[in-house]
């Protein structure tokens, strides 16, 4: 069988029963379904190792599979799938060459119709076949839903200029600062340090900050946007602008909000 261009996924191998839930991690998540326009619950039905010109590039310890799968559940997808669907997989054998058992296991498919073919998928990535539980199908959908939404914020794709205008009193003013994005629409961080308090940021989806603003919540689409695509710190380029004394307070107050945000922890292998 002739199957040209997939990205093949190395096969997740399942935590032991006694290991403790862990909960996913939301960046690696937001990376697949963000790759993914198509999202599939599904059981595997059966595998067929490849081999010869369809098993080309495979790297030692692994084989490479056709897998079978029956349809649980269209996460995300323009078009409705065929009951049965089939991609590649590359999986890792032990060291008899012995396949994993992978029939009827429950998986999470993260991947791209193939045209002219509706049953076959194309994997967005290597790791885009995830073993099901409760919390990445939640996690996955919730994500999915966050994504679709009508005021989805945009992609950040880096700074632009910052300004920071003194207050009356010392140790008191504004930070403002600009970011730049995928589709142009606007996106800006604003530090405020008042008397007797302590600094305060939120970030702004439109071209006025209003006092209500606020920080976004861990593990949101907005956290994810802004934590995993921001500098660690404020370019150069940003302070053209300013005087010594008011960039620094600029740099020291871009620090503020990339420590609250924290890392962007995509976890590593489930």
């Amino acid at each position: 069988m002739a199957l040209t261009g997939p990205v093949f996924a190395q096969q997740r191998i399942p935590p032991t029963p006694e290991s403790a839930p862990v909960a996913p991690p939301y960046a690696e998540y937001a990376d697949l379904v963000l790759a993914a326009p198509v999202i599939v619950d599904a059981t595997i039905h059966g595998v067929t190792r490849l081999k010869g010109p369809d098993a080309a590039g495979v790297l030692p310890g692994q084989a490479r599979l056709y897998v079978e799968a029956d349809v649980l559940a269209l996460i995300r997808g323009d078009t409705p799938l065929p009951p049965r669907i089939a991609y590649v997989l590359d999986v890792p054998v032990d060291s008899q060459g012995r396949l994993p058992k992978l029939r009827k296991a429950r998986v999470l498919l993260f991947a791209r119709s193939v045209a002219n073919n509706a049953t076959l998928l194309q994997l967005v990535r290597p790791d885009a076949q995830r073993n099901w539980t409760p919390g990445g199908d939640s996690l996955t959908r919730r994500i999915t839903q966050e994504a679709l939404a009508p005021d989805a914020p945009p992609q950040v794709t880096g700074v632009g200029n910052a300004f920071h205008v003194a207050g009356d009193l010392p140790g008191t003013g504004e930070t403002q600062i600009f970011l730049t994005t995928a589709d142009g629409r606007p996106v800006s961080l604003a530090i405020q340090r008042r008397q007797d308090e302590q600094p305060r940021w939120s970030v702004a989806l439109s071209d006025i900050v209003g006092e209500a603003a606020s920080p976004p919540a861990r593990d949101t689409l907005l956290w994810y946007r802004l934590a995993c695509s921001l500098p660690p710190a404020l370019p150069d380029s940003s302070l053209n602008a300013m005087e010594s004394a008011d960039a620094q307070i600029a740099r020291d107050d871009y620090q503020l909000v990339i420590r609250a945000l924290g890392p962007c922890d995509r976890g590593g292998a489930l």
